[in-house]
């Protein structure tokens, strides 16, 4: 918030006569605080842009990533979402995995896969680019906290000088009355309450903005792991082998009961018929 927006608010009576009357010390603060207030609000409003930006364009993305089942289908059909954190994620594992599967493809049952080493840098890749999203959602929040903190200190710390100097005037002048102290005191309070409009949007910007920072990267953690588990299920080697093995498993399981209780059955007959002889 500049002094260009504060014109109208000061021109109104009170604030504008203590500006007038505020010392040099006092106004040297409240510039500062003029040129704090700007930066944060231009980072609140470009963080504001890049989050909602995010969101709106994960939303699509995983619209079109739930609706197919072949994980790389996205990727063969070189869709773009730019501006989605979990689109990065999802294009850092497609083209490990696809590099791995030219590079170094191993074949289970008829099918060009790749084994739980390769695999391994797929998923490392993705994790690196969870950190590096996260850490560019957070970046620039910084300031919008220094805001926070700093703003009242520096309105503070306008007013107490501006008070110090308005009681060293009244101490010179042997004037001790409240006509000579109001306009001092006033010039210094004024530090305070910029100091207070400098901090209190910028306290609800940096809240709000943490909480939606956290749960995108929440989502992309979440998003990481689903898609992990995709392409470890799918083009893991040892994965697809096993994918591919339960049905005949179970069914040989089954044979081999039926023909254990056979011959069971069979030893049990020859026993029962063997019997009265040797009682004989």
């Amino acid at each position: 918030m500049s002094l260009f927006a504060l014109s109208p608010i000061l021109a109104s009576g009170a604030l504008q006569f203590a500006f007038d009357k505020a010392t040099t010390e006092g106004k040297v603060t409240i510039g500062v605080l003029a040129l704090v207030s700007m930066i944060s609000w231009t980072v609140g409003i470009t963080k504001a842009r890049q989050i909602w930006r995010a969101r709106r364009m994960t939303r699509k993305f995983f619209t079109s990533f739930r609706s197919t089942r072949e994980p790389l289908d996205l990727f063969h059909k070189q869709e773009k979402f730019d501006g989605s954190p979990a689109f990065e994620v999802y294009m850092t594992g497609a083209e490990e995995l696809e590099y791995h599967l030219k590079n170094s493809p191993v074949q289970a049952n008829g099918k060009t896969c790749i084994n739980e080493g390769a695999f391994d840098f797929v998923r490392v890749a993705m994790e690196r680019v969870v950190s590096s999203e996260g850490m560019g959602l957070e970046k620039g929040m910084v300031i919008l906290s220094t805001a926070v903190a700093g703003g009242p200190f520096l309105g503070l710390l306008g007013t107490v000088w501006g008070v110090m100097e308005t009681f060293s005037g009244v101490a010179r002048a042997n004037q001790a009355s409240l006509t000579a102290m109001a306009p001092g005191v006033a010039g210094a309070l004024i530090a305070t309450v910029i100091g207070l409009l400098v901090a209190i949007p910028a306290m609800f910007a940096y809240n709000f903005m943490v909480t939606q920072v956290r749960g995108i990267t929440q989502q992309l953690d979440d998003f990481a792991s689903e898609f992990a588990t995709q392409l470890d299920h799918t083009y893991v080697a040892s994965r697809s082998a096993e994918a591919d093995q339960p049905a005949i498993g179970h069914k040989g399981e089954i044979e081999h009961l039926v023909n254990t209780s056979r011959v069971e059955r069979e030893k049990e007959a020859a026993f029962a018929q063997a019997a009265p002889t040797l009682g004989s």
